[in-house]
């Protein structure tokens, strides 16, 4: 798990989304209020749902940002982690402990490098499969 995680607001433009996502080389941002996760948003959102459409580098993040945040704790067994990740079709997720404050994000290649090669490889069959769970129309 990454533990040194960068957010974002969501009022906040794509142009600094994207300047932060290379600085940090990562895909993916929480979007949050306060202390509170509202979103996040992803190389891919930021593609398809922005540039795609012609909107502008000044285009705020909470207008094209997946506002569905699928998370998991940071107690959870990494079977399970990797199970969800197959059964929503992601390949990322923010971590929260139990009073649900954002602690870092885990990866399927970071759960893969624990030990849990031949189940992560399960789950990113799963995720592989197609599926409208994660349309990128909005």
């Amino acid at each position: 798990m990454a533990d040194d995680v960068r957010i974002i607001g969501p009022e906040r433009s794509l142009q600094e989304a994207a300047q932060a996502m290379a600085e940090i080389d990562a895909g993916v941002l929480p979007v949050a209020e306060g202390d509170r996760l509202v979103g996040v948003i992803t190389d891919r959102d930021i593609a398809i749902r922005a540039v795609a459409r012609g909107l502008p580098p000044t285009t705020e993040i909470g207008k094209v940002m997946s506002a569905e945040v699928r998370y998991c704790f940071s107690d959870d067994d990494s079977e399970d982690v990797l199970e969800n990740m197959g059964d929503i079709q992601v390949r990322r997720l923010p971590v929260l402990n139990r009073d649900k404050r954002l602690v870092g994000i885990v990866s399927i290649t970071d759960l893969a490098a624990q030990g849990e090669a031949m189940l992560a490889g399960e789950a990113l069959g799963a995720i592989g499969q197609p599926s409208a769970l994660h349309s990128q129309s909005l």
